[in-house]
């Protein structure tokens, strides 16, 4: 094991890694912009080296300051968290080059992945069942014949990322020119690269995930799907495990699908494969997330393991102490905590924590950096807090989340947790037959979402 680390990264997923990295006995430094200079993962870390001003570009999105942050420190590795470089195949060449360890999958799988359509021909070969669409970036001349082809509605995405950046749903002919115009502005601004391709749209769909770990030696571990369908703008707001959509025989071979495609691509370390699960029951491959997820504790509160210990110890060259299937037991629900006001179209709303009192009692995580009087930067994500919860059955893991969201105070600044109440409270959730529309299906009666 490695006897220091470097932790790239900020906010909640920082102080995570620190946490899983003083339960290894690792030494962890920490990164910091000087807007948050007084943030708890600087004072939980051994060591902390600030790295510029305020904006990401010139502080945790830069690659040459990162690295001289390492280097400086005597560290051996870095663990990137999510967001930031996590994906960013030059970040992962500039560790090796400075005999660094990058915790995470290889650059050149890493690349492979990122770019969409290669990614789609690696999991057709692998026989992952794939939405069907376009081979790669379409023209404006070309997402035309194909939308024809395989039949309104479609799917307008960028190939270079996701996040719901560069993305547009097209229902009708008249609607396509327009859609593939702003969603290639979107998708330059976002990636630097406009291109596009097509993808026949599945509606009503769900959004599930399988986690998977896979180590240097070949192993793989499966641990189970996570449920995403609760979104806003492709960006999820609630994650529970397992599924239920899902019964026995579909889980195991959605689990079997992501085992093929890790062991042809031979990927490393901790990952996530994202599926469209269609209301016949069939799924379909839309990506995979090359680094840790933010809805990791579900997959942890359900089987036990501790994603980023496991992260931190395959790429210290260890192999996996299971492989195959993880058990698992009881069911999760996490909610995301934005600093975002539902009732303004979830209009970021930076500023300063006045009250902050966690949930406690069974079954109750908390992931954040909040403290009172910590302030909300509008210079980074908006993700403050993730409040997890697990139960014996879906019932009482929702009267369990119901309880927690109560009890929680988080005073100071509009947040997400009066919608996810709203959310839990909702018989379309309650009954478990939701899919990714359901904020636009039942915004009207959702308290939260009313405007001011």
């Amino acid at each position: 094991m490695f006897s220091r680390v470097l932790v790239a990264n900020r906010g909640e997923i920082a102080v995570r890694v620190i946490r899983a990295l003083h339960e290894l006995d690792v030494e962890a430094v920490a990164i910091y912009s000087t807007a948050d200079a007084d943030s708890l993962h600087v004072r939980l870390a051994d060591h902390a080296v600030k790295i510029g001003p305020p904006a990401a570009s010139r502080s945790y999105l830069s690659i040459p300051a990162v690295i001289a942050a390492a280097e400086t420190t005597g560290c051996e590795a870095i663990h990137p968290g999510y967001g930031f470089l996590s994906e960013n195949p030059d970040f992962v060449r500039a560790c090796a080059d400075n005999e660094l360890v990058f915790v995470g999958p290889t650059a050149e799988v890493m690349e492979r992945m990122g770019d969409k359509a290669r990614a789609k021909e690696e999991m057709r070969a692998a026989r992952v069942p794939l939405v069907p669409g376009t081979e790669g970036a379409a023209t404006l001349t070309e997402a035309v014949a194909a939308a024809e082809e395989l039949g309104f509605p479609v799917l307008l995405k960028a190939t270079a990322g996701g996040g719901g950046k560069g993305m547009r749903l097209v229902r009708a002919p008249d609607e396509l020119e327009s859609a593939y115009s702003t969603a290639r502005v979107e998708a330059e601004a976002a990636f630097g690269d406009g291109s596009l391709y097509v993808e026949k749209a599945i509606d009503p769909a769900r959004h599930v995930e399988i986690q998977v770990l896979c180590d240097r030696q070949g192993g793989v571990l499966t641990l189970g799907e996570r449920e995403c369908s609760i979104q806003r703008r492709h960006q999820k707001l609630i994650e529970e495990s397992p599924s239920p959509a899902l019964d026995p025989e579909r889980r195991e071979e959605m689990e079997a699908a992501a085992e093929r495609a890790c062991r042809a691509i031979g990927y490393e370390n901790a990952g996530t494969f994202e599926f469209l699960l269609g209301p016949d029951g069939t799924f379909h491959f839309i990506e995979l997330n090359a680094r840790l997820q933010v809805e990791h504790p579900v997959s942890e509160l359900v089987t036990g393991i501790d994603v980023v210990r496991e992260q931190l110890r395959i790429a210290a060259g260890e192999p996996l102490s299971l492989t195959g299937r993880a058990p698992r037991r009881g069911h999760a629900l996490e909610f995301r905590l934005n600093a975002e006001d539902p009732a303004r179209d979830f209009a970021p709303a930076p500023g300063r924590i006045t009250r902050f009192r966690p949930s406690l009692g069974p079954g109750v995580r908390i992931d954040t950096f909040l403290e009172e009087g910590s302030s909300i930067s509008p210079y980074y994500d908006s993700l403050i807090a993730k409040l997890i919860v697990w139960a014996e059955d879906r019932d009482a893991a929702i009267a369990r989340g119901i309880r927690a969201l109560e009890e929680l105070e988080l005073e100071g600044i509009p947040t997400t947790r009066a919608l996810a109440l709203d959310v839990l409270r909702s018989p379309e959730f309650r009954s478990g037959e939701y899919s990714t529309s359901f904020l636009a299906d039942v915004e009207e009666r959702l308290p939260a979402l009313a405007p001011v």
